[in-house]
């Protein structure tokens, strides 16, 4: 009797008649092909991130791809341009100024520290807090047909620019030193790389907020890297965890209404744990 009535509790919370009713919307439909390619984008260079300790990068990236909204709101042009130049100008100062690893988060802390303040004082003169509120969790069923224009021609730039440096950034990233004494173009590599998720960094701060870009960004690279030590396998387990939290968070979130970032989120963190246990697991 009791098991009956959870499954009709849940039955009632995710009303999969309503779920299927809302995914024939037209809004819904672009919101849920943007957050594909979004996890897409994440999941390609989510591995790359991770080999290369980029994750405090990614996080600035996003925080000042806030900022670059915050100055875009206040200057009455398009936030997602604001974004995008914020994310991809602090991206590429990261990219030159911390291309060494034991200078790189002091390099992100200085230039994020500065950012976050302009973006405080962007968003007050502004006046609209719950404008900047959208911008640190995201507005995923508002993408409309212009944000998933920016989202795709975000992931074609990414996919073919990774399709070129793929290589010598693997080398890169794996071994530094003989990749530097072979001359592989260390310094451009970083900063090309560093621009790449600032890009993906904007793209996901419209959708899913400067708060939780690197669940997308991070999370299923981080998991897919538990689970194996090749660079292909981890490349396509990281796209398929993905793709998962994206895809499977804006369906689970439509017939409750909740916030579809925390549904994202919480799958991916969800898949990281299983991940993780079997990662040890399989040592033992």
């Amino acid at each position: 009797m009791t098991t009956s009535l959870l499954a009709a509790d849940i039955g009632n919370f995710w009303n999969f008649s309503q779920t299927g009713d809302l995914l024939s919307r037209t809004f819904v439909q672009q919101s849920l092909l943007a957050l594909a390619l979004l996890g897409l984008i994440g999941g390609v260079l989510g591995p790359m991130v991770v080999a290369r300790q980029m994750s405090f990068a990614v996080h600035g990236a996003a925080e000042l791809s806030f900022t670059g909204a915050a100055a875009a709101l206040l200057a009455g042009v398009s936030v997602n341009v604001g974004g995008v130049i914020g994310a991809v100008v602090a991206a590429a100062v990261f990219g030159f100024l911390g291309n060494r690893a034991r200078e790189r988060d002091s390099v992100i802390g200085v230039v994020m520290a500065f950012g976050l303040g302009l973006g405080v004082l962007f968003l007050s003169l502004y006046g609209r807090t719950g404008t900047g509120f959208a911008l640190l969790t995201g507005q995923v069923v508002s993408v409309g047909g212009s944000g998933l224009v920016a989202v795709a021609v975000t992931a074609v730039v990414v996919l073919a620019v990774m399709a070129i440096i793929y290589r010598p950034l693997l080398f890169a990233s794996l071994d530094p030193r003989v990749a530097t004494a072979s001359g592989v173009p260390m310094r451009t590599l970083s900063v090309v790389f560093a621009i790449l998720v600032g890009l993906a960094a904007a793209q996901g701060v419209q959708i899913i907020g400067a708060l939780l870009v690197m669940s997308l960004l991070i999370t299923p690279a981080a998991a897919a890297s538990r689970l194996s030590a090749n660079p292909t396998v981890v490349l396509g387990l990281s796209v398929l965890f993905a793709e998962i939290a994206a895809v499977g968070g804006l369906i689970l979130s439509l017939a409750p209404e909740l916030p579809v970032s925390v549904l994202v989120t919480t799958i991916s963190f969800a898949i990281y744990l299983v991940c993780r246990v079997i990662g040890i697991r399989g040592r033992e």
